[in-house]
């Protein structure tokens, strides 16, 4: 079974701010731009909803006025997908060419090649990590969220910088030099929007 990391370019805190914010406006927008996403998520959930999930209007509308969430963890799926929506509202989407799809232990594999380059501020790995959600939203299974804040972004780029300095190049696969490339090109574009950070999710 293969994976896809999904990774936006934003502000961290402005996006988590959504939750709980009670925006009728934001719901109002989504709902008149977006009302064909919605059916389409509706309709490949179809019998999840059956069941007694959320659709996904109703779970966004949860998760902007902070609940009430239910007690029934094999629905928390539909609350992390409307937040993943509101990232990719409020963001810019990144390309992900190199980890759409992937199997197994890729994200590992790639934070290998960044350690190996000397780069530890980030991790991808850590972008499809539990507990990324923000406080109050539910998660389990699917999907998973994690975030890179700017500062954090500068500083694995000034870890490339004196890699580079350095003159240390190590050997690395193909695939996982290009992997490599995406990152710095997200750190790149974060270190132009000061504020901006990186919020992932893998499903």
């Amino acid at each position: 079974m293969s994976s896809s990391l999904s990774v936006f370019l934003l502000d961290p805190k402005a996006a988590r701010a959504l939750v709980g914010s009670r925006d009728d406006q934001l719901l109002e927008v989504v709902r008149a731009s977006f009302g064909d996403d919605l059916a389409s998520d509706d309709s490949w959930f179809s019998t999840e909803i059956a069941d007694g999930a959320p659709t996904a209007y109703e779970a966004l509308r949860t998760v902007v006025y902070g609940g009430p969430y239910p007690e029934e963890r094999r629905y928390a799926f539909q609350y992390g997908y409307a937040y993943k929506r509101l990232c990719s509202l409020t963001g810019s989407f990144l390309d992900n060419s190199s980890f759409s799809p992937f199997r197994g232990d890729w994200l590992e594999t790639v934070d290998e090649g960044l350690r190996a380059l000397r780069i530890t501020a980030v991790s991808v790995a850590e972008l499809g990590h539990y507990g990324g959600m923000p406080d109050g939203v539910p998660c389990y299974d699917l999907p998973r969220c994690g975030e890179w804040t700017y500062e954090r972004c500068l500083e694995a780029l000034e870890q490339f910088e004196q890699t580079k300095r350095d003159g240390h190049a190590p050997p690395l696969e193909p695939e996982v030099v290009e992997a490599v490339m995406d990152v710095l090109g997200w750190l790149r574009l974060v270190q132009q929007r000061p504020g901006f950070g990186v919020v992932g999710f893998v499903s």
